[in-house]
């Protein structure tokens, strides 16, 4: 079992950054390939970013490749999403999620485990 809980969201203005990070619980969390995602009202949920349960690889939607750096710390237990130069498309509660297998998928079936999500709102 793993417990995933997310914090950092708030409301920022455009242009603006905001660090997300996702506390797991649980002694195998190098054992999952965690991402985030996130939902817009209205809207379906989205693959944002995910990262190998090394930390070696990433993989990033196109919408947010450049401005958003997803990072792990195993002996923390610990995934973090740096988010710079917001818009106000990117307004959505974000999740963490955390799967067991070993590519970075970007469908959320894959992932078992998730947040509670933090809302993240960005005005313009």
């Amino acid at each position: 079992q793993l417990q995933l809980v997310e914090s950092g969201g708030g409301l920022v203005q455009a242009g603006g950054s905001l660090r997300l990070s996702c506390a797991a619980s649980g002694r195998t969390f190098s054992s999952y390939t965690l991402a985030w995602f996130r939902q817009a009202p209205g809207k379906e949920r989205e693959s944002v970013a995910a990262i190998t349960r090394s930390g070696e690889r990433t993989t990033y939607a196109d919408s947010v490749k450049g401005r958003f750096t997803v990072s792990r710390d195993n002996a923390k237990n610990t995934v973090n999403l740096q988010m710079n130069d917001l818009k106000p498309e990117d307004t959505a509660v974000y999740y963490c999620a955390a799967s067991i297998y070993s590519t970075l998928a970007r469908a959320d079936v894959n992932y078992a485990y998730w947040g509670q999500g933090t809302q993240v709102t960005v005005s313009s």
